[in-house]
Formats: C-alpha cells, structure tokens, sequence
C-alpha cells in the first residue's frame, strides 16, 4: 500500500545536531530517531509542578480557599497555583510538537491514525480510570471532563488537520488561540437546550445528560486544540539546526512574554476579567497575573507558553550541559519520556492516600462535590508541599523502570504512554 507524501516534514532540516545537543547524543533511539531530551525535560518540569498542583487539589483541598480570588488568597497560595498554570499549556503544545516529530518519520496517513487511536485512548482514560481517581463513585453521579479529556479530542481534530499545509494548519491555530475572546459574550445559556455544545467546545460549564448525573466541563475542546496546532507548527522549528532553533525559540518565547505584557496592561482585550489596581503593590501584581483558564485566555496563554519556550530555550544551551545541571535535566526528561504513565501514577497515589484521612476527618460527607470537602481532608498547605515532595520520591523510580521498558519497546504499545 503507497503511503502520503509528505514533503513539508521531510525537506526540513534533521532533529538533533550532534555537535550542539550532547544531552540527546547517547539516547537510545524510538522509531528510528533520537529523542530530543529538552522537550522531554520541560514536559518533566511542568510534570514535576503538576503533581504540586493536585497535591493541593488533594490534601489542602480545590474549595477550601480559592488560590486566584484575591479578595481571600494569600500570596503563597496564589503562587503555588499561579506556577502549576504553566502545567496544561505547556503539555498540550508539547503534545502538537510531538505529533509533527512523529509525522516527520511516517506518512500523514499513519500519522492521522496515530493520532485518532492515541485521541479516542485518552477520551476513554478520562472518563473511566482518570475519573475514578479525582472522583471514586462508580454510578457517575458526578463527571468532571478535564485536561486529558481535551487533550485527547485536540489529537482526533489534529489527525484531520495534518493533512492540510502547514501554512493553513498555523493560520488556523493562531486564530482560534488569538480569536477565541472574541466570543466571550456568548454564554451556553444564549443557546438553549444545545448549550452544552457551547460548554464542549468554548465555555466551562455543566450539564446533566440524565436525571441525578451531572457533568461538569473544565476544558472546554476549542481553544487547547488551537494550543495542540501551534504546537505542531512549533515543530518545524523544532527540526532546524541547533543553534537555529534555539535562537528562533527564544524569539518566540520573548515574542509571547512581551505580547502578554503590553495586551494585558491594555487591559481591553485578551481575558474575559480585567486587571486592576489593589490596596497592595502585591496584591496589584498579582491581579495583573490573574488571567482566565477555564477556558484559556490569550493573555493566559502568552503569559504561560512564552517562558516556557524561553526556558526550552535555556535547556538546550551548553549551559545545561555543565555537569551540575546535567543529571537535574537527565531527571526531568526521565519524567517527560512517560507524561501518560506518569499523569495517572500520580493522580493514584495522590487520590488514594489522601481520601482515607478525609473519611477520617468528615466522615460520611467526605465526599461531598464542590463546594463540599471533594475528598479532601482539607489540611494546611504545608502538608500539600509535603505531599508534593514525597509523591515525586515515591514516583520517581517507577518513572524510570517505565522508561526504560518504553526505549527497549519503542514500537510496541507503549509508545502511546
């Protein structure tokens, strides 16, 4: 059977230059090609603050006090949420850019049924083992459709997309992640009994599909798959000569970090809730800060994506190949190899060590959906840190067994891990 040419991907320069990347030089290949160790490590990175988010969501408990509501927040909460908002964003980018490295050694055929069945696998994770863990009833009496659940339908409308040139799939993403505010006056409720499908693709939001069983929308399709495209057009980058690609990265991320701030300081574009001054310089700070997620606004997005490519930036320097730097990044790619295993590793161990002690401590209510306890013993944040550390110990060597089984398998099932 003749495979799709695909000459975009394959006129472009190779992925790793030798000279320049010593951190990919001795990886072992998958699926023909060595992997590029400074994606693997900035995915680790936000990993690594991912687990301190859901530590919070899971031992200091996500209704207690709501970190981003300046009128009850303190800056130590607001900050330890305000660095886990990199989490989502950067992970659905680096999701598009490894679709394009996938396509760049298949045909856009394969490519497209890659996606589809890594897509569905996804959907199907969130609604049945990921759901189990943030929320352990079997009855579905309460569904909360969350980043995985976005991820994967971005990776179906991806698999249609990758067909198109890579001019008109970069037009389309930067119009959705640019444009998407525009809508920001239409609500699900302007569009009657079809409102969840506006709560789907553009707007948090709920619904009960049957009497007693409500689901509730936190990542809404539209906008992360417009985060999943640019991500695939970041690819190309991505495949340039290393000192190509790290000056044109950190253009970007430079690019990303200024355009946040002069569109947020114009305060009348970009986010649905305005900044504004406060009785404090830190509290004013932090309203600046204060973007929108769910969905994700374009200022949200500037202000998280741009330091992060400035950072992938950083990680492919020489800098990081001084040994003192070396073996932190080498952990981090080790952490970024298996974002899939990881992801529902650490929801387990979190999910199921936290909720004994809430029945513990609230009994027959300890499960009681927001804006009740969620499971959560509700303890200081403190024991969220601490948590936070122990679960990264904890999971770290399981991490680094997977891997390792991923590398020796490379064309096996794990590749969708």
């Amino acid at each position: 059977m003749a495979h799709d040419a695909a000459p975009d991907y394959r006129q472009l320069p190779t992925l790793v230059d030798s000279q320049s990347q010593p951190l990919t030089a001795a990886e072992p290949e998958v699926l023909g090609r060595p992997r590029n160790r400074a994606i693997d490590a900035l995915r680790g990175i936000v990993m690594v603050l991912m687990v301190l988010d859901h530590a919070r969501d899971f031992y200091f408990g996500p209704m207690r006090v709501r970190a981003t509501d300046l009128t009850v927040t303190t800056p130590l909460l607001f900050y330890t949420r305000f660095v886990t908002h990199f989490c989502a964003p950067v992970f659905v980018f680096l999701a598009g850019t490894s679709a394009f490295l996938y396509g760049a050694r298949t045909s856009r055929s394969e490519l497209s049924r890659f996606l589809v069945a890594r897509g569905a696998l996804l959907v199907l994770l969130e609604l049945t083992v990921v759901r189990l863990c943030w929320i352990p009833d079997p009855f579905y009496r309460f569904t909360l459709l969350q980043v995985i659940w976005a991820l994967g339908w971005s990776m179906i409308l991806l698999a249609a997309l990758v067909h198109l040139p890579g001019s008109v799939s970069l037009a389309v993403g930067v119009l959705i992640v640019a444009g998407h505010n525009l809508l920001d006056a239409f609500h699900a409720r302007d569009f009657g009994a079809l409102g969840w499908v506006w709560s789907l693709l553009l707007e948090r939001g709920s619904w009960e599909p049957l009497p007693g069983h409500r689901v509730v929308i936190s990542y809404p399709i539209l906008p992360w798959f417009g985060v999943m495209v640019l991500g695939h057009a970041f690819g190309a980058i991505v495949r340039l000569k290393a000192a190509q690609r790290r000056a044109r990265t950190l253009r970007l991320g430079l690019l990303a970090c200024c355009a946040f701030a002069v569109l947020r300081a114009w305060n009348t574009y970009g986010d649905p809730v305005p900044w504004s001054l406060q009785p404090t310089a830190a509290f004013s700070v932090m309203s600046f800060l204060n973007c929108e997620k769910y969905p994700p606004s374009l200022c949200y997005l500037l202000m998280t994506l741009g330091p992060a490519l400035c950072l992938l930036s950083l990680l492919e320097s020489q800098r990081v190949q001084v040994k003192a730097y070396r073996g932190l990044v080498v952990r981090f790619a080790t952490l970024g190899g298996v974002p899939l295993f990881f992801y529902i590793a650490h929801l387990v161990l979190l999910r199921y060590t936290s909720a004994p002690l809430a029945v513990v401590r609230f009994g027959a209510s300890a499960f009681s959906p927001p804006p009740g306890h969620a499971g959560s013993p509700e303890f200081d944040l403190w024991v969220a840190y601490l948590a936070w550390i122990v679960a990264l110990l904890a999971l770290y060597p399981l991490a680094a067994w997977f891997r390792r089984k991923k590398e020796q398998r490379p064309n096996s099932w794990l590749r969708y891990s």
